[in-house]
């Protein structure tokens, strides 16, 4: 190589350098792409991977400025999402096909609770349900405004159990763990989440908890995910697709490192307490983490498992219009490339 050729080729290399760097500084000095995103109920320790997702920069890496917003339930998250008060909301699958079915536009991209978190708890001593059967000649305390209830009954009758037999009392939420370490009902209905909380309640009522987690039983419905307006996934599909993927990564840091992640969302939520957010976590990780996902991704989901949830929620929560086709409730294609492994 002559030294005229050496000093072309290094001219080059340091022009494709500096270009480079310009490259570079110009992503970082862009402007932010401000998103709102609706959690499916007020902060608290199983939406850690969103605040992780924050904390870490996996948003901002992506080009985003995302704001968390609360909600008091799917419902109201569904409405933030519907009227544009959120672009990107966190809600169960079987609320987006509630939802379709009244005329919603709303798609899910990605499912982040692989298992439904719906559970049956009760007291040992106590009615010490352990087993599906048991759900025969029991008395539940649930609300009046939950569809649990229904959904408890369609598991039933899968498995062969008479739901008929199934006896709700109507119980407000703020007061059932209440109802139940007073045995005033013998078991209550609540999200898996809760476990922590009566675990501790259990122990000062001199008694063992028992949780009956559905989907440990062959139910075989998704919980929530990611969801977005049709309008949305259609005009600006590469931004779901940035916020999928931040998400994802912040998923995958909560699962394997719940103490950092709660320490993260304290950062944004300072009432929570790690003591309370990190069993949640682990709680939401057993949700999130199946042998599926860990073949597929975090957030992966199945059409054919979607088809089925239609058709149970149709037949036993019931729709007020015809049920919606399976692919309206889904969109593929949001999910990262290069799966998110947990």
């Amino acid at each position: 190589m002559t030294a005229r050729y050496r000093l072309v080729v290094a001219a080059a290399c340091g022009a494709l350098f500096l270009g480079a760097l310009h490259g570079s500084a110009a992503a970082q000095n862009a402007p932010l792409t401000k998103v709102v995103f609706s959690l499916d109920f007020i902060p608290l320790g199983r939406h850690a991977p969103w605040y992780a997702a924050l904390a870490e920069g996996y948003f901002k890496d992506e080009g985003l400025d995302v704001s968390i917003i609360p909600a008091q339930g799917t419902a109201q998250a569904v409405q933030a999402v519907e009227s544009g008060t959120a672009n990107i909301g966190f809600v169960d699958v079987p609320s987006v096909i509630i939802a379709r079915g009244n005329g919603s536009k709303i798609k899910v991209v990605s499912v982040n609770y692989a298992k439904a978190p719906y559970a049956v708890f009760s007291l040992n001593p106590g009615a010490n349900v352990t087993e599906p059967k048991q759900l025969e000649g029991l008395t539940l305390g649930s609300g009046a405004g939950s569809f649990t209830p229904k959904i408890l009954q369609g598991f039933m009758a899968q498995k062969g159990l008479d739901p008929a037999k199934l006896t709700i009392s109507n119980i407000a939420p703020p007061a059932r763990a209440a109802a139940l370490m007073s045995r005033q009902v013998p078991a209550i209905e609540f999200f898996v989440m809760s476990r922590p909380g009566l675990e501790a309640g259990a122990k000062d009522a001199k008694a063992e908890l028992r949780t009956l987690l559905l989907a440990d039983h062959g139910l075989e419905l998704y919980g929530n995910g990611i969801v977005a307006t049709e309008e949305t996934l259609a005009s600006n599909p590469d931004l779901v697709k940035r916020f999928v993927r931040a998400a994802l990564r912040g998923w995958r840091f909560a699962l394997a490192n719940p103490e950092k992640a709660a320490e993260d969302q304290i950062k944004y939520v300072p009432s929570l307490k790690a003591d309370v957010a990190v069993p949640e976590i682990k709680i939401v990780a057993d949700l999130a983490v199946t042998d599926v996902v860990r073949k597929n991704g975090l957030g992966s989901f199945d059409p054919a498992k979607m088809a089925d949830n239609v058709a149970f929620v149709a037949k036993w929560i019931g729709l007020s219009g015809p049920a919606p086709a399976p692919a309206d409730i889904y969109a593929s294609g949001f999910l990262p490339e290069t799966r998110v492994l947990p």
